[in-house]
C-alpha cells in the first residue's frame, strides 16, 4: 500500500475505533465512520471489502491496544499485583469516560451473537491471550478471567450510569474486589 493509502485507511480505522467505543459494532453506519474521517463513502470499498470487516478490524485493533497496555505492567510483579494495577486503570473515572481508545467490550458484548462468528473468536483470542498476561501460573487462569469479567462488568455498569456518584462507587467496588 502506499503511504497516502495506509494514512486514509489509518483514518477510516481511527473513526471506525472511536464509533466502536460509543456504539459497538453494529451501530455504526460506514457513511458515519466516513463522515467522521472526513471522508466520502465512495472511498470505503478502496480500503475494506465490508462494514464486518472494517469494524472487525477496530475490534482487533482495540483489543490489542488493551494488551499492549496490559503488557506495560512491570513482569517481575506477581500476577495478582498485575491484575490489581490493571483494574487500577480499567476502572477508573478517566477510563469511563474515555471517548478514544478505550476498552470496546462495555458496549460490545451485547451485541456479540448478532454478529459474524469473526468478532467471537477474535475475542477469544485476545482474552486467552490477556489472562496469559495476568497470571504466573497456568493454575491461576480461572482468577484471571473472573477479574477480567468483573474489571468489564464494572466498566459497563459504570460506563451506563455515566458520570455520578454511583458510577464512581460500582468503580470503587469492582476495583476492590480484583485479586
Amino acid at each position: 500500500m502506499n503511504d497516502k493509502k495506509t494514512r486514509t485507511r489509518e483514518r477510516i480505522l481511527d473513526a471506525a475505533c472511536s464509533a466502536l467505543i460509543q456504539q459497538g459494532p453494529a451501530d455504526p453506519s460506514v457513511g458515519q465512520v466516513m463522515a467522521a474521517a472526513g471522508l466520502t463513502v465512495g472511498g470505503f470499498y478502496a480500503h475494506f471489502d465490508s462494514k464486518d470487516e472494517l469494524m472487525l478490524a477496530a475490534f482487533d485493533q482495540l483489543l490489542g491496544e488493551r494488551r499492549a497496555l496490559l503488557s506495560q505492567v512491570d513482569p517481575s510483579l506477581s500476577g495478582a499485583e498485575r491484575r490489581a494495577l490493571a483494574a487500577a486503570f480499567y476502572l477508573s473515572r478517566k477510563h469511563r469516560d474515555a471517548h478514544e481508545h478505550a476498552c470496546p467490550l462495555p458496549n460490545a458484548l451485547g451485541e456479540m451473537q448478532r454478529l459474524p462468528a469473526a468478532f467471537r473468536e477474535m475475542l477469544a483470542e485476545h482474552l486467552e491471550l490477556m489472562t496469559a498476561q495476568m497470571v504466573d501460573r497456568p493454575e491461576d487462569i480461572d482468577k484471571a478471567f473472573a477479574d477480567l469479567a468483573l474489571m468489564v462488568g464494572g466498566l459497563a455498569l459504570a460506563r451506563a450510569l455515566g458520570a455520578t456518584e454511583l458510577s464512581d462507587r460500582i468503580l470503587r467496588a469492582a476495583k476492590s474486589a480484583v485479586i
